[in-house]
């Protein structure tokens, strides 16, 4: 099934919408020589706290060739997490994405079945699919290909629909029509910046150990630092103020996906609830969320801390 650059590119962007992604956008795979440099730096400057598998692979992160074979194409989607669900008053704050069902699994399924049908109707091809999965620029990738800009806060914006995505990506050995960055529309806002209880944020750069989500998901440490006290606010897992603050998400608009929707507990528990939470509820409740990166002890670690700087 020979198709014409243009008709595989038709082809790709009307099954992404029929599979739930708000926006596909593609680019030209290729060396991220810009972005070498200054991910090295940021390396080189403890940035990345004790995430010590960013060191990893770098030649991967920078090299879609690395990941797939003969790579010509890294197409870029983004699928919509916002909700407009609330959690209870006296509730520790859960970081949106993180309401519902882990993602990772949830996007890829999605994506798998995406890339069968595409195949089915163009031909079969080389290609592998990612949903911060592998060492993968996402959001370079995302911008590349003219699905928003990189912000301030080091998240995707998109100017119709705000941050509130997930990022995935299909690297594959076909060509097709490919889209083009846009401008950033950052302009001299501060305000992600201005938001920041710790300080992280510089213009366009996150040092990860002042972040309040590195904190209460990556950061695997027996205690929280120091740094963090009185200034975690109500943050049980994850972060979203950067994002809350940001003007852009005021377009932001509710998803449909059923598997993002918030799971009960989420939904009901005060503090109470959570500071009596033991590991076999824990594993019960939260066995297909995001919460299990942290694990239980994380949980439990993050609660403790939150009690003592209230």
């Amino acid at each position: 099934m020979n198709k014409s650059v243009f008709e595989r590119t038709h082809i790709l962007k009307e099954l992404a919408k029929e599979f739930g992604f708000e926006c596909c956008g593609i680019s030209a795979s290729g060396y991220l020589k810009e972005e070498a440099p200054r991910m090295k730096k940021w390396l080189q400057a403890g940035k990345h706290g004790k995430m010590q598998y960013l060191e990893n692979y770098f030649e991967k992160r920078m090299n879609p060739s690395e990941l797939v074979e003969g790579s010509v194409s890294v197409i870029s989607l983004l699928y919509n997490y916002y909700s407009s669900e609330i959690q209870p008053s006296e509730a520790p704050h859960i970081s949106m994405y993180a309401w519902g069902n882990d993602y990772h699994k949830v996007i890829k399924d999605k994506l798998f079945l995406l890339l069968e049908k595409f195949q089915q109707q163009t031909g079969k091809i080389n290609a592998r699919v990612f949903s911060d999965s592998a060492p993968v620029m996402e959001r370079v990738w995302a911008a590349k290909s003219g699905l928003g800009w990189i912000g301030k806060h080091t998240l995707l914006i998109n100017k119709n629909k705000g941050s509130y995505f997930f990022i995935a990506e299909i690297i594959c050995d076909v060509e097709f029509e490919y889209d083009t960055p846009i401008e950033n529309y950052c302009g001299t806002c501060t305000q992600c910046i201005d938001a920041c209880p710790t300080q992280a944020i510089e213009p366009f750069s996150v040092d990860a150990s002042k972040c309040i989500s590195y904190a209460t998901i990556e950061l695997k440490d027996e205690k929280i630092p120091s740094l963090f006290e009185n200034k975690i606010q109500e943050n049980l897992f994850g972060c979203d103020i950067c994002q809350q603050v940001c003007p852009w998400n005021r377009f932001a608009q509710p998803h449909n996906e059923p598997l993002f929707k918030m799971l009960e507990p989420i939904k009901k528990w005060k503090m109470k609830e959570w500071t009596e939470l033991n590991m076999e509820i824990f594993n019960k409740e939260f066995k297909n969320s995001p919460l299990l990166r942290t694990k239980y002890s994380g949980i439990e670690r993050n609660i403790k801390f939150l009690l003592e700087n209230k």
